[in-house]
């Protein structure tokens, strides 16, 4: 059967055979291997065929159908999700600071199935000083602050005094901490401490972490399908794989230069072609899935994420006129001249720029002829 299978490997792709495999096991009749290498031949481009242009159409003319605004999910206005032109202009500049940053968390057995639900999603959630405190104020006089606390905000989320005073001590210098029945007293060590600085440290105390993950904002438990997983507003992806009862294989963000950073780069060519795909689906558009990934390879080729501007992928053409089409034209023109930089015309827009045959389609084949002396 290896002697078979051998002779369909330099023919069909490795991901096909074992399929195949798995599907038939070791035993895979040769007429099927035919029928799916004849079906493998025909799903081929055909040599010439300008794939660049095909997938910009494809993905440029739906693009201008898409909505412009956001969706966020019912009864819970902070976790807006950016969809629509906005989102696919983020996806492919490969911006690394994106508008609506989001985890999908899938959880492991038995919390997949609603074991303790709220409890893990509160464990996910950031949670900040401000969220347990009722009131902060100023001692004008000593140069202090007190912290009232709001007990029942504490017991919610499970915030003890303790926490607090570990947090405070690690975060605020040049002040004495004191523990109160109600809260905590903060005071200056340095008699000369200003109302103006005080008044910044009592903004800087809000922020204080405490728990959780950090930058996750907002968590929303759901329910999808047979089994539950928790939504978040915020990304952090490295930590949030550390928790013991998280599904890794499954959970993922949508920022794609964190999860190249985090997973690797055929990870994050992965995630923008689910990316693409899920904003043209919502918006009810349909494009074939192997244009969309053409750009993702096209992105992700060098091993790490270049998003389509004059920055990114363009910047990286070899050809001076490709570049000069696109933006800063005489920037490029005058930096090719001073070094003396040949265009060998091999691609589509220098062509059009000159006027002349472009090399795809008919226009590739060239014809030579012996002239006799």
């Amino acid at each position: 059967m290896d002697k078979i299978l051998n002779q369909y490997k330099n023919e069909l792709p490795l991901k096909i055979i074992e399929e195949l495999k798995e599907t038939y096991g070791s035993n895979i009749p040769k007429k099927i291997l035919d029928e799916v290498l004849e079906e493998y031949k025909k799903a081929a481009i055909e040599p010439g065929e300008s794939v660049g242009l095909v997938s910009a159409e494809s993905i440029g003319e739906p693009g201008t159908q898409m909505t412009l605004n956001t969706f966020h999910f019912a009864g819970v206005a902070e976790m807006n999700i950016t969809l629509g032109l906005p989102r696919i202009i983020e996806i492919l500049d490969g911006r690394s600071e994106i508008t609506t940053p989001m985890m999908e968390v899938y959880l492991k057995k038995p919390y997949n199935q609603g074991k303790d639900i709220r409890k893990i999603a509160s464990m996910i959630k950031e949670i900040k000083l401000k969220e347990v405190v009722a009131e902060f104020l100023i001692n004008i006089v000593e140069s202090g602050i007190e912290i009232k606390l709001d007990k029942k905000k504490m017991e919610i989320l499970s915030i003890t005094p303790a926490i607090i005073s570990k947090a405070l001590s690690k975060t605020i210098k040049g002040f004495s901490i004191k523990e109160k029945e109600d809260g905590f007293a903060l005071k200056a060590k340095n008699k000369e401490q200003g109302l103006n600085e005080t008044y910044k440290l009592k903004e800087k105390l809000k922020e204080v972490y405490l728990r959780g993950i950090k930058d996750v904002s907002q968590v929303l438990p759901i329910n999808r399908g047979d089994e539950f997983l928790i939504i978040t507003a915020g990304s952090n992806l490295k930590d949030i794989f550390e928790l013991e009862f998280i599904d890794e294989n499954r959970t993922t963000t949508n920022n794609i230069v964190e999860i190249s950073s985090f997973l690797g780069i055929e990870a994050a060519r992965q995630a923008i072609i689910n990316e693409v795909i899920r904003v043209i689906e919502s918006q009810g558009l349909n494009v074939d899935i192997r244009h969309i990934m053409l750009v993702a390879d096209t992105m992700c080729n060098t091993g790490y994420i270049r998003g389509v501007t004059r920055y990114g992928v363009v910047s990286e053409k070899a050809s001076v006129l490709a570049r000069a089409s696109f933006e800063t034209p005489i920037k490029h023109i005058i930096n090719a001249s001073m070094v003396g930089e040949v265009d060998s015309l091999n691609s589509v827009i220098e062509n059009v720029m000159l006027n002349q045959p472009v090399p795809v389609g008919t226009g590739l084949p060239g014809l030579r002829i012996r002239i006799k002396k």
